[in-house]
This record gives structure tokens, C-alpha cells and sequence, in this order.
């Protein structure tokens, strides 16, 4: 059992490696070739600036691609395995199909995990570069080179605008408060000239305070603010190239006002998928070799695995969209096409258990 278990995972892993190395290594050669004369002005040598540019859009290349070169993989490995009558002999063992997914699971959350980790902690870290290169499908997420850029916050019902944040985000100035009612009413407009954090707290200097009932305006010179003012940089206004606790921290906060709070909820929830998509592909796959039992059919069972793969990853990119437009709920959105495909794995082993 555990020799089958090796040898099969062995088989897949390989395939998996040569698929995901050839997709990868072919898109950033076409985006090199297109781009070529942007990447050389990244820096003065032309060859370092590429290999830098490739090391840097490396890691969401291969995220893409990554389920692909799975489903692709395990089904080249049941295609193989079947014209070899390999897959016959394992049949013959008394092993299930369910066994045989059983056996991979170990192999299903190592690529889970890396998949997360890849989407977690690499693409975080690699995405300001790439907007601050401003090249290929980043140009129109080009970081801006002005520093007094107006920034947006939230707190809570309240409403700030600061024409300047300094580096540490420790420090606003010309800061303009619009205080509301829960109803969404506008109660206080307070001009700021500077605020700035101690111990925990905003201290606002030099404000002036007018009041939406007509009253005379205030001036004080300083005052704390008692609400939560955390800053939403655009360094992480992407969702998709943020890591789960910052995907957290905007959810919790209602989105810092820079979008809805269910689009970083949808994304904090797909987050949590990889593992779990690649149990999936492997729980489609393994009832398809059912199949092979006497042989014949290969070309149509490899064109149902890949038809399967088409529609899955479809159907996922349409759940996301939804969600991030609000249309239906975050978690149905990043889990509804695996609770969906995890149940056609398992009418799929039911069928080849009567079979």
C-alpha cells in the first residue's frame, strides 16, 4: 500500500513539475519578448533587469497556473498508468478509488499549502514592486510617485481626508473630519492642521470645529480623537495581492471606506481554498480511472478531465466576480464551486464503488 502510495505520488509530482515549470517559463518569455524595452529600463544591465523582472512576476504566474498543472498532471498519469495496464494491476490489489485519493491527500496539502503560501506571503511582497514598475497588465496600478496624494480613511460612520501621510503613517496633515450620525447624517466638519498618534490615541492639533445645526465654529487648539483611525494605504488596496491578516484587519473594519467590506471578506475566504481545491482535483480524477478497467477510451476520459478542469476554474472566476459585486454571500462565493465539484467527487466514487 504504501509502495502503490510512493510510486503514484512520485508519477504525479514529476508531471506536475515539468507542466508547471513549461507554462510558467512560456508566459514570462512571451511577456519578456513584449515588454522588453520597459523591463531594460528597470535597470542599467539589461540582463539583470530581466532576470529581476522574471523573479518578480514569478510567484503570480505560477499561482495561476498551479491547479492547472495538477489536474493536468494526474490525469497524464492516469492516462499513463492505463496504457501501461498499470492501473489495472491496482485495481486488482483491492485498492478503491477512494483509497487511492486517500493516498494522495498528503501530496494534495503539500501543493495546497504551498499554493497558499504563494498567495500569502510571495505575491504580497513582490506586488508593490511590479506597481512600481508599472509594466504589462500593471500599468494602470502604477504607484504614484506623488508622497501628498490625498488618502482616504474610515472610522466607523466618520469620514477623513488627509492631504499628506508621512512614511510611518504616524503622522496626517490637513486633515478634514466629517463626523456623522449612525444614520449617515452629517453632525461636525473638523479642519486639522496635523494629527499624529501617542500612545495609541490621535492628538489633532490647531482645529477648527463647524457644526451642521448653524452653530458659531470652534476653535481649539488641540484635542484627541476618540475614534479608530487605521490608515488604508494603496500599497494594500488590492485584495488579491494582500495577506490574510491584512484581508482580516480591512473585513473587521469595514473595508478602511476603500471598498465594501465583503470584497476583502470574499477574498479572505478564497484565501483559505488551495488545499482544499487540490483534494478536489484529485477526488475528480482518480473516479475517472475507474474507467480504465478494460482498457479503451482514453482520449474521451482525459477530454471529460480537462472539460471538468475548464468548467471548475470558469465557474470559480464567475463565483468571485459576483462576490466582490456583493451578488451573493463571500463564503459562497470563494466555497460554493468546491462544495459543488466535491459533490459531483462524490456521486462520481459512489458510482464506481456500485460499479
Amino acid at each position: 500500500m504504501k509502495l502503490i502510495a510512493t510510486f503514484l505520488t512520485k508519477m504525479i509530482l514529476i508531471r506536475f513539475g515539468a507542466i508547471l515549470f513549461g507554462l510558467s517559463a512560456f508566459v514570462l518569455t512571451l511577456e519578456v519578448v513584449s515588454f522588453l524595452t520597459e523591463i531594460a529600463k528597470i535597470e542599467d544591465n539589461t540582463l539583470y533587469a530581466v532576470g529581476y523582472y522574471c523573479l518578480m512576476r514569478l510567484p503570480a504566474i505560477v499561482s495561476l497556473f498551479l491547479p492547472t498543472s495538477l489536474l493536468l498532471a494526474l490525469l497524464l498519469t492516469i492516462t499513463e498508468l492505463s496504457y501501461r495496464n498499470e492501473l489495472t494491476a491496482i485495481w486488482a490489489t483491492g485498492i478503491s478509488p477512494a483509497g487511492v485519493i486517500v493516498m494522495l491527500l498528503p501530496m494534495a496539502l503539500v501543493i495546497g499549502g504551498f499554493h497558499y503560501l504563494i498567495n500569502d506571503q510571495v505575491i504580497p511582497s513582490t506586488a508593490p514592486v511590479l506597481r512600481q514598475w508599472g509594466i504589462g497588465d500593471y500599468a494602470t496600478r502604477k504607484l504614484s510617485s506623488d508622497v501628498n496624494q490625498p488618502i482616504w480613511i474610515r472610522s466607523g460612520n466618520d469620514l477623513m481626508r488627509a492631504d499628506h501621510v508621512t512614511a510611518d503613517g504616524e503622522t496626517l496633515e490637513g486633515l478634514i473630519l466629517f463626523r456623522r450620525e449612525p444614520s449617515g447624517q452629517l453632525k461636525e466638519q473638523l479642519f486639522v492642521k496635523n494629527a499624529y498618534q501617542n500612545e495609541g490615541r490621535w492628538l489633532l492639533n490647531d482645529v477648527t470645529i463647524y457644526y451642521s445645526t448653524g452653530e458659531q465654529p470652534t476653535h481649539l487648539a488641540n484635542m484627541v480623537y476618540d475614534g479608530e483611525m487605521r490608515l488604508a494605504s494603496n500599497k494594500i488596496a488590492s485584495p488579491e495581492e494582500m495577506t490574510l491578516q491584512e484581508l482580516g484587519t480591512f473585513v473587521a473594519h469595514d473595508g478602511f471606506g476603500v471598498r465594501p467590506a465583503y470584497v476583502y471578506d470574499t477574498w479572505w475566504q478564497k484565501r483559505l481554498t488551495p488545499v482544499f481545491t487540490a483534494i478536489v482535483m484529485i477526488a475528480l480524477v482518480v473516479p475517472l480511472g475507474t474507467r480504465f478497467r478494460r482498457g479503451g477510451g482514453l482520449g474521451l476520459i482525459f477530454a471529460a478531465g480537462v472539460g471538468l478542469g475548464f468548467v471548475y476554474f470558469v465557474g470559480e472566476g464567475i463565483a468571485m466576480t459576483m462576490g466582490e459585486a456583493g451578488s451573493v454571500r463571500p463564503w459562497l462565493a470563494a466555497w460554493g464551486p468546491i462544495l459543488l465539484f466535491a459533490a459531483l467527487a462524490v456521486v462520481l466514487l459512489a458510482r464506481t464503488d456500485q460499479a
